[in-house]
């Protein structure tokens, strides 16, 4: 294969191929690891650099991260390349704001909640 071929290298996955509706046949499993391989080597990189949020602070990123987020781009569909960003995020957020409460005092709902007394049960609603 020379530099500028068209075909496409037997290492890299290939692009989604239409249905005939015009869908896109979703990835297999293989190429989800590929991608989640790809995505984790990406945010293991940004966390070692101490970058939250590469779609803000993009320069810093591709300055630290670039080959691997490079990488994830080849071996993830663009859609879940944004969605993996925002989500790194939207979790930190999430933590942070855990971190805080909990700081505070603040105490954790229970994962269950207990049925009220004479509240109707899934046996008392059976047909009879």
């Amino acid at each position: 294969m020379g530099f500028f071929s068209s075909s496409p290298s037997p290492s890299s996955p290939s692009s989604p191929q239409p249905t005939s509706d015009g869908a896109y046949i979703a990835p297999d499993r293989s190429a989800r690891d590929r991608c989640y391989e790809a995505r984790d080597a990406f945010f293991a990189c940004l966390d070692r650099a101490n970058i939250v949020d590469s779609l803000k602070e993009a320069d810093k990123a591709e300055e630290a991260c670039g080959k691997l987020e490079r990488g994830m781009r080849k071996d993830c569909a663009a859609s879940w390349v944004q969605y993996f960003k925002q989500r790194r995020v939207m979790e930190w957020k999430k933590q942070k704001t855990y971190e805080k409460l909990a700081a505070e005092g603040a105490e954790g709902m229970p994962e269950t909640m207990a049925i009220p007394s004479g509240a109707p049960t899934q046996s008392s609603r059976s047909p009879k």
